[in-house]
C-alpha cells in the first residue's frame, strides 16, 4: 500500500497541482478528451526535453550572467517549439494543421517554464538534483503529473459546467475551487 501511495504522491502531487501551474491549458485540455492526450503528450515532451537542456544551460552559464536564465530558458522552449513544428510538418503531412495546435497551446504554457525554474531551484536546495538524468526525470514526472491532473479535471469538467451549478460560479471559478480541493487532498498524500 505504501508503494501505491508513494507513486500517486510522486506523480500527481507535483508542481501542477501543488503550485497550480498550467491551469489554463489544463482546463482547455480537460474540456475535450480528444484534445487531452495530444496536449498532455506535447507538454510532457516540452518539460522533459526542456529540463535536459536547462541542465546544460544551468551548468554552462557563468554565475555573473545568472540574470539571463529567463532568456536562456525562453530560447530553449523556442528551439523545442520550432523543432516540434518542423517535425510535425514533415512527418504529419496533411495532419499538420490538426496537430500544430497542441504545440501552440503547450509551448509557452506556464507549466513548461515553471518546470524549468522549479528544477533549477530544487538543484540549489537538494544535492540529489545534480545530474542530467535527475533533471530529465523531473521534467518527465512534471509532464506525467500534468497528464494525471488533466484526467482528474476531465472527470469533473462536465459536472462543474452543468446547469446544476449556479451560472455565476459555472466554468472557470468552479474548476479553480475543484482544483484547490483536489490539490489539498493530493498534497496530503505527500
Amino acid at each position: 500500500m505504501f508503494l501505491i501511495t508513494d507513486l500517486i504522491a510522486l506523480l500527481a502531487a507535483n508542481l501542477i497541482l501543488t503550485q497550480a501551474l498550467g491551469t489554463s491549458t489544463l482546463f482547455i485540455a480537460a474540456g475535450s478528451r480528444k484534445h487531452l492526450l495530444g496536449t498532455a503528450l506535447v507538454i510532457t515532451i516540452f518539460t522533459t526535453v526542456g529540463s535536459g537542456l536547462a541542465y546544460i544551460v544551468h551548468h554552462l552559464l557563468p554565475e555573473q550572467y545568472a540574470d539571463f536564465t529567463l532568456l536562456c530558458y525562453t530560447l530553449i522552449i523556442g528551439v523545442i517549439y520550432v523543432l516540434l513544428l518542423a517535425a510535425c510538418y514533415y512527418i504529419g503531412g496533411e495532419r499538420f494543421e490538426k496537430y500544430r495546435r497542441y504545440i501552440h497551446i503547450s509551448a509557452y504554457n506556464c507549466a513548461v517554464m515553471g518546470t524549468l525554474f522549479t528544477i533549477t531551484e530544487k538543484s540549489h536546495m537538494y544535492i540529489n538534483y545534480g545530474t542530467l538524468i535527475s533533471w530529465v526525470e523531473f521534467g518527465l514526472r512534471a509532464g506525467a503529473g500534468f497528464v494525471i491532473a488533466a484526467f482528474i479535471l476531465t472527470a469533473a469538467y462536465r459536472k462543474l459546467n452543468s446547469a446544476k451549478v449556479p451560472s455565476s460560479f459555472r466554468g472557470f471559478p468552479a474548476m479553480l475551487v475543484y482544483l484547490g480541493i483536489i490539490s489539498m487532498a493530493i498534497y496530503a498524500l505527500k
